[in-house]
């Protein structure tokens, strides 16, 4: 892959820096194999969120000052816990790429000062209407994380409302089998890549310590008019969505159920789509006040748009990313196959 197209700087940028990032977020699960961490702490998840959002944003405010950032945490806690700061700096400072031109590249936090500054960039930032906004999660999926399980780490980029690229890189993941499975984790390996360019379509690369590795074009995904074959991807032990009633949803299509891959990283989801054999994700809120943030779609919205998904809210209207850090126009979500996603809406809507 040789994109050289307009934004082929904020592409390589954000390839390098999703890459390091994920590098930091495999030595913990490292130190937790090796019994550095107690399993029941949850000390490894919030040093992986707090290092790989300062490193992400290290290189982004350094390439593009202007632009905003939108990121999940904010630095109270390590300001307030010594221990461990000094344990997340310790692993910050240490987590570099081993190319040193693509090292050199990126930049990195040189102090502890600094690293709780960039942090808070992204708690401060906002999706605005105008105007270029990056959209971070450092780790999407904490709880499957600390397990060894699918988690990813994703970076994307929003300019006026409209999402322009997305990087997500899923250091556990295992391709051979053809389907993403929570326990088939790629512990040896740094995982997978996946990465999209408004207009250009999706591309999956093996990630690597140093260099970017050679990128392979990702095929769209089949439309599909039957409900027989649509295959779900979904989460049974999600709290924040129905999965009863996509359950009767899919008894009502005739469409098979229970879905073929489960998943908690709703990012990771996405990515199931894109690579792993499944075509449909819906999401019925529990309660209809509930609103997704945006760090958990930017991104994975555009990899499965460029296969030739659509992507909506239940009543079938686009999802507007101009409306600060949540989805809060948008009440739940079908993602389906263009062929198949208006059919899809007319049965969530006969449903409730």
């Amino acid at each position: 892959m040789d994109y050289t197209g307009p934004y082929a700087q904020e592409l390589k940028i954000a390839c390098l820096t999703v890459q390091r990032a994920s590098l930091l977020t495999k030595k913990l699960i490292q130190a937790v194999d090796k019994g550095s961490f107690d399993k029941q702490d949850d000390t490894p998840v919030t040093i992986s969120d707090f290092g790989a959002q300062s490193l992400i944003i290290a290189a982004i405010h350094h390439h593009f000052p202007d632009d905003d950032i939108v990121g999940e945490e904010d630095s109270k806690t390590l300001r307030a816990e010594p221990e461990l700061l000094e344990r997340t700096w310790d692993l910050v400072s240490s987590t570099r790429l081993e190319d040193e031109e693509s090292e050199k590249l990126l930049t990195a936090p040189r102090s502890k000062d600094e690293m709780l500054s960039l942090i808070d960039l992204g708690a401060q930032g906002s999706c605005k209407p105008k105007g270029r906004t990056w959209v971070l999660d450092p780790v999407d999926g904490t709880a499957t994380f600390m397990r060894g399980q699918q988690y990813a780490v994703c970076l994307g980029l929003v300019e006026d409302g409209k999402q322009i690229i997305g990087v997500t890189g899923c250091p556990n993941l295992n391709l051979e089998s053809g389907c993403i499975h929570e326990d088939l984790a790629d512990r040896a390996g740094r995982g997978v890549m996946v990465f999209a360019v408004a207009g250009e379509g999706v591309w999956t690369r093996p990630m690597g310590s140093g260099t970017l590795l050679p990128a392979t074009k990702v095929q769209p995904v089949a439309q599909i008019t039957e409900p027989k074959d649509i295959q779900f991807v979904d989460c049974k032990s999600a709290t924040s969505s129905d999965y009863d009633l996509n359950a009767r949803l899919a008894q009502n299509l005739g469409a098979p159920w229970p879905p073929r891959t489960d998943l908690w990283s709703a990012q990771l989801r996405y990515i199931a789509i894109a690579v792993g054999g499944c075509n449909v994700l819906i999401k019925i809120p529990r309660k209809s006040s509930y609103r997704s943030k945006v760090w958990d779609h930017v991104g994975g919205m555009l990899i499965v748009e460029e296969l030739g998904l659509t992507v909506s809210d239940l009543q079938g209207q686009p999802v507007d990313l101009t409306l600060g850090r949540t989805l809060s126009g948008c009440e739940g979500m079908i993602i389906a196959p263009t062929s198949i996603h208006g059919r899809l809406v007319e049965a969530v809507t006969q449903m409730r």
